[in-house]
């Protein structure tokens, strides 16, 4: 094969010799009983990966490394690290699949909140605190931060009573809780709810950049890409409200130096902060504005058809 992907004539004519209906009749062996939306996934997606084999020539050893890195990646996931979304997070494919899925949102005049990938390390059940309380437990560094804002409908700008944020963000050594047996369990994350005004309140901290985990599947991928594993500071939102989409989102430090080079791809500029220095409040050093915009099913039905489900 030529160096450039362009199949050469060598390679043109070794796979004329391959059964050209070998294709067809896979994606044919599907049931009667699938569902038409499995059917036409399904049919795609081994039409593409047949593709991609007979135009790389994809060897058995190959093939045999690809399947060793998914099982690893499965052996390595618990209910505290998902390193097969890991391994999708550096390939751009959660990125890629949350902007089709939000696109034309993203595009439209007065937009809902801009979405942005979960990551491998979100937990269930953060504990619920209330306003103005810390989420951030045994840690002396790090620039406090006093964040605040309203969680608001994107169309008629009315607060949202009963909207719930579930925060987290890393520590300055750049770990989640979950990987740092040095801090408190939870610790670095939370759940705040809205009352009537639709105002929250929180301290956390300025968070720093840090490299996604290196010693698994999605590290071996980025070394043999000759890729840096760091992502710039971000702290990670869930904003849900009766009635109204979801939104999974993260907002980043503008200041920080990988924010045009993210492992992830997961920065989008509606999404890029200013941390401001703060004064007159000894829990915090900077202060965070920012206000939530979520659409209404109802709205999210009518106006933005990429988010139906």
């Amino acid at each position: 094969m030529a160096s450039n992907g362009i199949i050469d004539s060598e390679a043109r004519n070794r796979l004329h010799k391959l059964d050209p209906n070998f294709t067809q009749n896979v994606i044919s062996a599907t049931g009667l009983r699938a569902s038409p939306r499995m059917r036409k996934v399904m049919a795609s997606l081994i039409q593409h990966l047949h593709d991609f084999a007979r135009e790389n020539e994809i060897t058995v050893d190959e093939w045999m490394a690809g399947v060793e890195l998914i099982n690893e990646a499965g052996r390595m996931s618990t209910d505290r690290r998902n390193e097969g979304q890991l391994v999708c997070d550096v390939l751009g494919l959660e990125s890629l699949v949350d902007e089709i899925t939000y696109k034309l949102a993203s595009d439209a005049k007065d937009a809902p909140t801009a979405t942005a990938i979960l990551g491998p390390f979100w937990r269930e059940d953060a504990p619920a605190r209330k306003m103005g309380e810390t989420i951030v437990f045994g840690i002396e560094n790090g620039d406090r931060t006093y964040m605040h804002g309203q969680v608001l409908d994107y169309r008629t700008r009315k607060p949202i009573e009963g909207a719930e944020l579930d925060v987290w963000h890393t520590a300055p050594n750049g770990l989640y809780e979950q990987q740092d047996p040095d801090q408190p369990d939870m610790n670095l994350r939370g759940r705040f709810t809205t009352g009537k005004d639709g105002k929250y309140n929180f301290y956390c901290l300025r968070p720093t950049s840090y490299p996604i985990p290196y010693d698994g599947p999605a590290g071996k991928l980025l070394q043999l890409l000759d890729r840096h594993p760091m992502r710039p500071g971000h702290i990670h939102f869930i904003v849900t409200a009766p009635g109204y989409k979801p939104i999974v989102t993260q907002i980043f430090d503008r200041s920080d130096k990988h924010i045009t080079d993210d492992a992830v791809f997961a920065v989008k500029d509606s999404l890029v902060v200013d941390f401001l220095p703060y004064k007159g409040d000894p829990n915090a050093d900077f202060e965070l504005p920012y206000d939530f915009r979520l659409a209404s099913y109802d709205d999210a039905s009518k106006e933005f058809s990429s988010w139906d489900g």
